[in-house]
Order: structure tokens, then C-alpha cells, then sequence
């Protein structure tokens, strides 16, 4: 009998049960796990990194785990919808959507440099003599792409705190072009060309070292900060049930202390539980605005043919009065 019991006791205080995940991997409902991760850097890197991930979470859970890089961050919201997708890595603004459709909510945030937030920043080069966001009232400027939480919405935003727009303006109203990259590489790109005066971008892409080189940064400023820009997000379908998404939390936690270079490579730092909706509520006004400038801009855009033919016909108008004003004169 005592020898039954020290096995027993053996067994209950080896290796696996001090894993957070493993004495609850027979509750889980999920026969499979999938993960979605937004493609937002190197696609060779992504793969080497989804390899890992899935590795690691199924060793974890003892459960087959698929890690999929949809083409987009709406399929991932999709995928929440119908079920497809478990769990996904996205940016604040996407978990924002997320929690007012219904469709998922924020299971963890990544922290940068111990905050959950980050700055974003307007970079033009070095040399030029601009000190804020105000000088640069009347140049072209560049966005990183219209979805980017730091690279338009946390800026956009930023403009209508400043009195710089209002609900009857928009960007190119102040300045005077706005252009749209395909990220935040591509905006900075439009300032190296001299085709934009500044580019709107994470703080990130000029303090660290995965956007650009040590040349391209020396010869960049930063004419201003805006934010706070909430952290990227790992949410979860609401479909999923309690205790499998309670255990997920558990393990991608543990990350925390047991493979801290996998999850700073996937998830680009220390993970944390926050309030849902606290996290999202800047993002959230951002999105105010951004759904107030779609307004105004396809009122703008519904006028222009509208201008156009107004001018078409003034100018048929004047060459006709012009005409028939030089027959009276040669008669």
C-alpha cells in the first residue's frame, strides 16, 4: 500500500504536471485547432514561425493544431463567424470589429516594451525642417495602407484632436495629397522617392530592426508621435466553448515562461490579459472617424463626375457666345 502511494505521488509531481495544459488535455472538445495568423511580415519567416507555433501547441494540448496565414484579416473575422477559426492573431482594430459583430473577443494582448500600446509616428527625412504634424499643412503625405491602425486610423484620428479636421473635412483637405501604400514599407518608400514629404507608420518600424536597414533609418526623423496605439491581439470565436478557450489562454500563457523566443517571434512580446473592451476604446474612436471620412469622401467622389460635366457644359457655353460674338463683329 505505501508503495502505491509513493508511485502515485511520483507520478502526480514529474515534469507534465507542472504543465499548465497537460492535465486538461482530455477536456478539450476540439478535435482540432485552428490558429490564424495575420501576414503582416516575411512569408518565408511566417512559415518557419507556423511550424513552430503548431509544434509547440500540439505537444501542449495533444491535440492536432493547424496554424493557417490567411491573405487577409477579414477571412480571419470570417472564419470566427462560421466557425472555421479558433484562434486569431490581429491588430486592435480588427479585434474591434470583432467584439461589435459578435463574432469573437480578445482571449490575450502582446505587451511592447512592457506596455500594451505603442506610438505611432510621422517620419520624413532627416534634413527637412519639420517639427509637427502642422508643417506639413499643403504636402503630400503617405499612409501605410487604408486598414493600418497606426499606419492611418490612430493618425487620422490624431488630426481631428488637433482641430486640424473636423466632420466636414478630410486628409486632403489639409494636406495637399494623401497616398495609400501597400504597408508601412511602401509609405516610406514615397518619402525616399520625394513623392510624399512624411509617412505615417508604427514607432516600431523605425526603432526596430524587421522593416528597415540602419542606412534607411539614419537618414529618417520623427516629426511627430501619435496614440496611444493599442497592442495586436490574440481573440477567440465566442462559439468556442468556456473550457477549451480557458485552457488555450492557460497554454499560450505559459509561453510566458517556457518558450518566451517562439512567442516574442509570433507574437512580438510577453502576453497578458486585459479588459476587451478598455483595450479597444481608442481604436474604437478612430473608427468613428474613419467611418465619418468614407462618408464624406463618396460624397466627394458622387460630386466629381457631377463638376465635371458642370464644367463641360460651361465651356461649350462660352465657345458658343464666343462665336456667335465674333459672327455679329465680321457682320
Amino acid at each position: 500500500m505505501l508503495l502505491s502511494f509513493l508511485t502515485a505521488w511520483s507520478q502526480s509531481t514529474d515534469g507534465n504536471a507542472s504543465d499548465p495544459s497537460r492535465d486538461d488535455a482530455a477536456k478539450l472538445s476540439l478535435k482540432q485547432l485552428i490558429v490564424a495568423l495575420k501576414a503582416n511580415k516575411d512569408a518565408e519567416k511566417m512559415l518557419e514561425e507556423k511550424d513552430a507555433l503548431e509544434k509547440y501547441l500540439n505537444e501542449k494540448l495533444g491535440i492536432e493544431v493547424k496554424v493557417i496565414i490567411p491573405t487577409s484579416s477579414s477571412a480571419i473575422v470570417e472564419g470566427f463567424a462560421n466557425k472555421t477559426i479558433d484562434i486569431g492573431y490581429l491588430s486592435s482594430t480588427d479585434a474591434a470589429r470583432n467584439l461589435d459583430e459578435g463574432a469573437a473577443s480578445i482571449l490575450l494582448i502582446h505587451l511592447r516594451n512592457g506596455k500594451p500600446h505603442y506610438d505611432s509616428v510621422w517620419l520624413s527625412l532627416a534634413e527637412k525642417k519639420y517639427e509637427s504634424i502642422k508643417d506639413l499643412k499643403g504636402k503630400p503625405v503617405a499612409f501605410a495602407k487604408r486598414s493600418s491602425t497606426s499606419g492611418f486610423l490612430i493618425p487620422l484620428r490624431d488630426l481631428h484632436e488637433r482641430g486640424l479636421l473636423n466632420e466636414k473635412t478630410i486628409p486632403d483637405d489639409f494636406f495637399s495629397k494623401t497616398i495609400f501604400g501597400s504597408g508601412y514599407v511602401s509609405a516610406v518608400e514615397k518619402v525616399f522617392s520625394g513623392e510624399a514629404e512624411a509617412a505615417a507608420v508604427s514607432d516600431y518600424v523605425y526603432y526596430g530592426d524587421k522593416h528597415l536597414t540602419e542606412d534607411q533609418k539614419a537618414k529618417l526623423k520623427i516629426v511627430q508621435k501619435q496614440g496611444p496605439v493599442p497592442s495586436h491581439t490574440i481573440c477567440y470565436r465566442l462559439s468556442l466553448p468556456d473550457q477549451d478557450r480557458d485552457l488555450i489562454k492557460r497554454t499560450l500563457l505559459s509561453m510566458n515562461e517556457d518558450n518566451p523566443e517562439l512567442r516574442d517571434k509570433v507574437f512580438n512580446g510577453e502576453l497578458q490579459e486585459v479588459d476587451p473592451e478598455e483595450h479597444v476604446k481608442v481604436t474604437r474612436e478612430a473608427l468613428v472617424h474613419e467611418a465619418q471620412y468614407e462618408k464624406l469622401l463618396t460624397v466627394k467622389k458622387s460630386w466629381r463626375p457631377t463638376l465635371i460635366g458642370l464644367l463641360v457644359l460651361l465651356g461649350i457655353s462660352l465657345l458658343f457666345f464666343m462665336m456667335k460674338a465674333r459672327n455679329k463683329v465680321s457682320h
